[in-house]
């Protein structure tokens, strides 16, 4: 039996709600318009009617009903998504490390369910893969609501274990989901980096909108021990014992070297990057990241 709750969380779709009015000119706008699908309506395959809105394609007016209902409707076919939205989910060991309420792979698949949530709910079409050293399960892209159920159950059954090979990840989700869309990569990041940067490129040189939500506890960013501590490794059977106040001078100024070539990586390639602590409210989260997706927009 799939539990929807442990992802898809009260309190966050409570949120999400808020923010759907204002939402909705992103969701719509933004990952719609920008991204609007070059097989519009090319598929012979009947889906569903949708009511007409401004700036709608006319040839899409079904006129038909119109006569009857005076009302405008535009038909929609199976090719018809404004959006094709791939979320890669991390689930590789190092996802299993927690300090607070949720560990990494929990805030992860939330915060990815969520992104589904909000995608199915404008009928868009989302798939998932869930990998560590490879893609543990893949999730077709499907538009219907209850396509959630299948996400949510791919996360569930895919446990965090093993390391992460990044690139050989999205270079396999690229042959996977080939047409232009957008990619969200939930990740710690905690991989090669010159796979990630690889991947990357790979997924803008195919069109794609890339997103990458950086996902890391307070521990990692702020590495608040003291005393005699022994730290032990997820993806290595290797340990270390030491006064951590000897090395966390050294251990933030390694780290924000690391968050800033990412940063810059990211920036340079146009691809949208967001460092997300597991401590912050997954529903001010998001709502932060769409209120800059909008200013984002609306500047450009």
């Amino acid at each position: 039996m799939i539990d929807s709750k442990r992802f898809l969380h009260p309190e966050v779709i409570k949120r999400i709600a808020r923010l759907d009015l204002r939402a909705r000119h992103v969701v719509e706008g933004f990952l719609s318009g920008l991204h609007r699908s070059p097989y519009f309506g090319q598929s012979v395959e009947f889906r569903q009617h949708r009511p007409y809105a401004p700036g709608d394609d006319l040839r899409y007016v079904d006129w038909k009903v119109w006569a009857k209902q005076d009302r405008y409707f535009v038909k929609q076919f199976e090719e018809d998504t404004n959006l094709r939205l791939t979320l890669l989910v991390d689930v590789s060991a190092s996802m299993r490390y927690g300090s607070g309420a949720m560990n990494k792979y929990e805030y992860a698949a939330t915060l990815a369910v969520s992104l589904a949530y909000l995608v199915l709910r404008h009928q868009d079409a989302v798939g998932c893969v869930a990998f560590d050293e490879a893609a543990r399960m893949t999730v077709p892209q499907r538009t219907k609501r209850n396509h959630l159920d299948s996400i949510i159950q791919a996360l569930e059954v895919s446990e965090p274990a093993h390391k992460t090979d990044l690139f050989q990840i999205i270079r396999s989700s690229a042959e996977t989901y080939p047409r232009r869309g957008m990619v969200v990569l939930v990740s710690d990041l905690l991989v090669d980096r010159d796979g990630l940067f690889r991947g990357l490129r790979l997924l803008r040189s195919r069109g794609h909108d890339v997103l990458v939500f950086h996902v890391l506890d307070d521990d990692e960013l702020d590495f608040p021990f003291s005393g005699p501590t022994r730290f032990e490794g997820l993806e290595l059977p290797a340990h270390l014992k030491c006064n951590p106040r000897a090395l966390r001078e050294g251990y933030l100024a390694a780290l924000g070297a690391y968050l800033e070539e990412v940063r810059r990586s990211c920036s340079g390639q146009n691809v949208d990057y967001t460092l997300v602590r597991t401590s912050q409210p997954l529903g001010a989260a998001l709502a932060a990241y769409l209120n800059h997706r909008l200013a984002t927009q609306n500047r450009s």
